[in-house]
C-alpha cells in the first residue's frame, strides 16, 4: 500500500463524500490540516440506528408528508412506527429514486425496470437528490460535531469550503452529474456560483473502489507485480466494471486500460428482491398467504435475513413472515415461516451471476495483451453475499481469474475511495466510453453511394458549396486512451451571408454509443445518438474573413471544439485562431 502523504495545502479544509446508492448509502469524510496525513473515516452512527453503532449505511428511502415536505429519510423512515403514520396520514415512501437518474441509453431487465416506483407527484429525481443529500449532510455535520474535540469550533472553520465528492456509476455521464451538481446547490451544500460548483467532484464507483482495495492492503500484490486487475463494484442497482493497470508504484500511477461497459450492468441485489417477489407471487396465487401485504412482508425478511447468509444451493431456505399459527403445507408455509428449496433461491442470484460472468469475460478479452488481466477485485454492498462471492469465484476460476474481496466492511468501498480519490488522484489515463463529436454538414459528392442516396437533402450555402446534414464528425473515438492533461480537438468552419450571424458559435457535443467503429451519418441509428452538452462562444470581437463566391460576398470564421476528456467529468470548449487553414466545413 502507497503511504500516505501530509496534507500540502496552506488551511485546514475538509472533504465529504457521499455514496448514494439504489438501496444504502453511505458518508466518508477526511479533515485535511497542513503538514498532516489526511485520515479517512467513515460516519457510522445515524438517526434511527443508535442501537446499531458502527454500521457505516442507511437505507436510502424517505417519507414526504402530503404537501411535500420531508417527514423523514433514512435509518428514521424504516422505524415501525413510521409505517403506521404513513398508513393514517398518507405520506408518500419513497425508494430505489437513484434508478430515476440512470441515462435512458441504459438497458435494464424488464423485472427491475416494471418495480420502480414512481415519484411522489410534483418531485423531479433531482428534487429527492437534494433532499436525501441535504439529509446526509447533515448527517455529517452532527457525526463530525460530537465526535471530534472541540466539534462545533472545528466544523465553523471549514464549513464554508467544505469539497464534496459524489460518485456514480460508470454509465452516467454530464447529463447525470450536471443533475446531482444542481441537487448539491438546491440542498444548501454549495452556493449557486462557478466558486460553489467547483466544490463538487465526480468519480466513477469503479475508481473509488480501486481506491479503496489500494488502501485496505487488497491489492498489494497486484501493485507491486505491476499487473491489471478488474474491479468489479456490485451494488444495489447495478454492476459496474473497471479495469486498470499498475503502471508505476513510487510514485503510484493507474491507467484505465479498457473502456467500461458504458450501459452497466442492471443486475445489482435489487434485481435478486425483484425475481424473489416474482417467485412468491405465483407460488403463493392460490394460497391465502398470497396477498400484497405477506409477500411484501417475505420479501423484507428475504431482503434482511434470508439472502444475506445464503451460501449452498443444496440446503434449505427459510423466509420467516408471520405467527406460529400461519400454516400451509401445500405451499411450503409452517408456522409463519414459507420454506424455499436452496435450488430456487440460487435462481434468483443467476441472471446476475451470468450477467457478470460474461461481462468480466469481454473486459479481460479487451485487455492488451501486454497487460493481462489476473485478478479481479469484488466489492459494494452485494458483494457481502456469500452465494455470489462463491459463485464468482467458481466461475471466473476457468477464465485463469482469481477473485477478491476486502475483508473489511465491502459497503464502505465507494464512499472511502471517494475521499481517497481526491486526495491522491491515482489514475492518470482513462479510456473513452463512448464516441464523442458533433453533428455537422459535409460537402455533397455525388460520387459517394452514401451522399447520392441524401441528394434530396442538399442545400446550398452562401458561397455556393452543395452540402448534405446529419453528418458525424467524430472527435474522439470510443477505446481512445486519453490522459488527464491532454485535449483533443476538430477544426471547422461557419460561413454566412452577414458578418453579424457569426458573432456567436454554439457546438453540439454528441456522443454515439453504437456499435460501429466510424459512425457518419446521425440518419442511421438515431436513437444511438444523443446530446451531452451545448458550448456557446461570443465571437463577436473576432475578425470575420470576407469571401468572393460565386453569388456574391460571404464571410467565414474558423474555429475549433476542443475536448478534455482525461478526467472523471468531460468539459467541452470553443477555440479560435487566424491564418489557420483545412477545416472542415459546417453549417
Amino acid at each position: 500500500m502507497p503511504s500516505a502523504k501530509p496534507y500540502g495545502g496552506t488551511t485546514r479544509k475538509l472533504v465529504i463524500a457521499f455514496d448514494v446508492g439504489t438501496t444504502y448509502s453511505g458518508i466518508a469524510y477526511a479533515l485535511l490540516d497542513p503538514g498532516e496525513v489526511p485520515k479517512i473515516q467513515g460516519v457510522t452512527r445515524f438517526p434511527g440506528q443508535e442501537n446499531a453503532a458502527g454500521d457505516s449505511k442507511i437505507p436510502s428511502i424517505l417519507y414526504y408528508n402530503p404537501d411535500g415536505s420531508v417527514r423523514a429519510v433514512g435509518a428514521e423512515a424504516a422505524l415501525p412506527s413510521l409505517s403506521l403514520d404513513a398508513e393514517d396520514e398518507g405520506l408518500y415512501f419513497v425508494e430505489w429514486f437513484k434508478l430515476h437518474l440512470r441515462p435512458g441509453a441504459l438497458a435494464s431487465e424488464d423485472a427491475i425496470r416494471s418495480r420502480v416506483p414512481p415519484l411522489p407527484f410534483g418531485k423531479s429525481v433531482t428534487d429527492i437528490f437534494a433532499d436525501f443529500m441535504a439529509y446526509l449532510f447533515s448527517c455529517a455535520r452532527r457525526y463530525i460535531i460530537e465526535t471530534h474535540a472541540n466539534g462545533d469550533r472545528l466544523w465553523s472553520s471549514v464549513e464554508k469550503s467544505i469539497e464534496f465528492v459524489l460518485s456514480h456509476p460508470n454509465g452516467w455521464e454530464g447529463n447525470q452529474q450536471t443533475k446531482m451538481r444542481r441537487a448539491a446547490v438546491q440542498a444548501g451544500l454549495i452556493p449557486d456560483t462557478p466558486a460553489g460548483y467547483a466544490r463538487v467532484h465526480f468519480v466513477t464507483e469503479g475508481e473509488a473502489g480501486l481506491h479503496f482495495c489500494v488502501q485496505s492492503g487488497l491489492a498489494t500484490e497486484s501493485v507491486k507485480n505491476g499487473h491489471s486487475v478488474v474491479i468489479l463494484d456490485a451494488g444495489g442497482g447495478t454492476v459496474d466494471l473497471s479495469t486498470y493497470k499498475f503502471a508505476s508504484v513510487l510514485p503510484m500511477a493507474v491507467e484505465e486500460i479498457v473502456a467500461p461497459d458504458c450501459k452497466c450492468i442492471m443486475q445489482g441485489s435489487t434485481t435478486v428482491n425483484a425475481r424473489a417477489g416474482k417467485f412468491l407471487e405465483a407460488k403463493l396465487k392460490d394460497s391465502a398467504y398470497g396477498n400484497e401485504e405477506d409477500i411484501r412482508t417475505m420479501l423484507e425478511c428475504f431482503e434482511k435475513s434470508t439472502k444475506p447468509i445464503f451460501k449452498d444451493a443444496s440446503e434449505t431456505s427459510y423466509i420467516r413472515f408471520g405467527s406460529m399459527s400461519c400454516n400451509d403445507p401445500a405451499v411450503g408455509i409452517r408456522r409463519g415461516q414459507l420454506v424455499l428449496a436452496g435450488s430456487d433461491v440460487g435462481s434468483f442470484f443467476q441472471p446476475a451471476i451470468d450477467a457478470i460472468v460474461e461481462a468480466v469475460q469481454k473486459q479481460k478479452e479487451s485487455a492488451p495483451a501486454e497487460s493481462p488481466l489476473g485478478v479481479v477485485f469484488l466489492v459494494g454492498g452485494f458483494a457481502a453475499s456469500p452465494w455470489l462471492f462463491s459463485q464468482l469465484q467458481n466461475a471466473l476460476w476457468d477464465y485463469g481469474l482469481s477473485v477478491s474481496r476486502p475483508d473489511r466492511h465491502t459497503s464502505k468501498a465507494v464512499a472511502e475511495g471517494a475521499v481517497s480519490f481526491y486526495l491522491d488522484h491515482w489514475v492518470s489515463a482513462r479510456v473513452a466510453r463512448v464516441t464523442y463529436g458533433i453533428e455537422c454538414t459535409t460537402h455533397y459528392n455525388e460520387s459517394k453511394p452514401d451522399h447520392l442516396q441524401r441528394r434530396g437533402n442538399v442545400r446550398t450555402r452562401p458561397s455556393g458549396r452543395q452540402v448534405i446534414p446529419d453528418h458525424f464528425s467524430a472527435i474522439l473515438a470510443k477505446g481512445t486512451r486519453i490522459r488527464e492533461d491532454e485535449e483533443v480537438s476538430h477544426g471547422y468552419y461557419k460561413e454566412a451571408r452577414e458578418a453579424v450571424t457569426l458573432n456567436r458559435i454554439t457546438a453540439e457535443i454528441t456522443c454515439y454509443r453504437g456499435r460501429s467503429k466510424e459512425p457518419c451519418w446521425t440518419d442511421i441509428e438515431p436513437e444511438m445518438y444523443s446530446t451531452l452538452c451545448t458550448v456557446h462562444a461570443d465571437t463577436s470581437r473576432v475578425l470575420k474573413v470576407m469571401q468572393h463566391g460565386e453569388n456574391g460576398i460571404y464571410y467565414t470564421q474558423d474555429y475549433k471544439v476542443v475536448l478534455l476528456c482525461g478526467t472523471t467529468e468531460l468539459k467541452a470548449q470553443i477555440s479560435w485562431m487566424e491564418d489557420v487553414g483545412g477545416f472542415i466545413a459546417i453549417s
